[in-house]
C-alpha cells in the first residue's frame, strides 16, 4: 500500500530533534511519497536539505505563501521565478489568499497569486492553493485564470459542498487532512458526494493533527489516519483509498 502526503512541512523546526525517526514512522505506515510546499526564500535551503536527506521520498514545490506577502513580495516573486527556471519542482505552492491574520496586503496577495498561477502555466506545473477566510477572493483569481492548463490541489479544503464543486470545476483536487476527523470540521458530512477521483490526502504537518492527536504535533505517518477516516466515509477499504488518492496525486505532480 502506497500513501501520498501531498502537503507536509518537513523542514519545520518542530521536527528538528527527531526528523529521521518521524520519516521512518511515515514510511512504515506506507507513506512513501511526501510533497513539501514552499513558504518564502528564508525556508528554501531547509527544504533542499530535507530533500537531500530523503531523496527517494521527498518532492518539492516552489512558491510564496500568502501570509508571507509583505513589502518585499516582488523580490520574493523574483526568487520564485529564478528557482523555477533553475531546477525541477513538482508544483507551484503553496500560493493563494489568506485574510485571517492580515487584510492589509490584499491587493499584493491577489497579484502574487495570479502571477504564480501564470508561472505554473509557463512551467506546465500544477498549483497548491492555500485559502483561509478568502474563498471569494481566491475563486475570483482562479476564475480569471481558468483554462485547460490550470490544475492543482486546493490544500486543506474546509469549504462547503458548493465551494468544493466550484474548486473541482476549476481543475482542482481537494486536499483532505486532519480536519476530516474533527466533529467540528463538517466536511465529512458531504465528502461522500464528491467523487474519489477528486480527492488527495495530506497532513499539513506539523499542523492540524487528526484525531486522536488533535492539538498535538502532526506528522506524515498520520496520513494513514486520514485514509482510514475516508475509508469510513466512502465505505471502501483503506487500500482502495490509498490507491486512488495516490493515482490522483500523480495526475497533479507528474510522478
Amino acid at each position: 500500500m502506497i500513501l501520498t502526503d501531498t502537503h507536509t512541512h518537513l523542514y519545520s523546526s518542530q521536527f528538528q530533534e527527531d526528523r529521521k525517526e518521524m520519516m521512518q514512522r511515515a514510511i512504515e505506515a506506507g507513506v512513501s511519497r511526501l510533497f513539501v510546499p514552499s513558504i518564502d526564500s528564508t525556508y528554501t535551503q531547509k527544504m533542499y536539505d530535507v530533500e537531500a536527506q530523503f531523496p527517494d521520498h521527498v518532492f518539492l514545490m516552489m512558491g510564496l505563501h500568502p501570509t508571507y506577502v509583505k513589502e518585499n513580495y516582488l523580490e520574493e516573486l523574483a526568487f520564485v521565478e529564478t528557482e523555477l527556471e533553475r531546477r525541477k519542482f513538482y508544483a507551484v505552492g503553496e500560493i493563494g489568499m489568506d485574510l485571517y491574520w492580515d487584510k492589509s496586503f490584499l491587493k499584493e496577495q491577489q497579484h502574487a497569486f495570479q502571477h504564480q498561477i501564470q508561472l505554473a502555466k509557463k512551467h506546465k506545473l500544477g498549483i497548491n492553493i492555500h485559502c483561509r477566510d478568502a474563498f471569494d477572493e481566491t475563486f475570483e483569481v482562479l476564475e480569471s485564470e481558468k483554462a485547460s492548463d490550470l490544475f492543482g490541489i486546493f490544500h486543506c479544503f474546509t469549504g462547503d459542498l458548493d465551494q468544493a464543486q466550484r474548486a473541482i470545476s476549476l481543475g482542482m483536487k481537494l486536499g483532505i487532512g486532519g480536519v476530516s476527523t474533527f466533529k467540528s470540521g463538517k466536511i465529512d458530512q458531504f465528502l461522500n458526494e464528491i467523487d474519489l477521483q477528486n480527492i488527495v490526502l495530506e497532513t499539513d504537518s506539523p499542523y492540524l493533527a487528526p484525531l486522536p492527536h488533535r492539538g498535538k504535533r502532526n506528522e506524515s505517518s498520520y496520513t494513514l489516519l486520514v485514509a482510514q477516516k475516508l475509508a469510513e466515509i466512502y465505505k471502501v477499504s483503506v487500500e482502495e483509498i490509498a490507491q486512488i488518492t495516490t493515482e490522483n496525486s500523480k495526475a497533479v505532480f507528474g510522478i
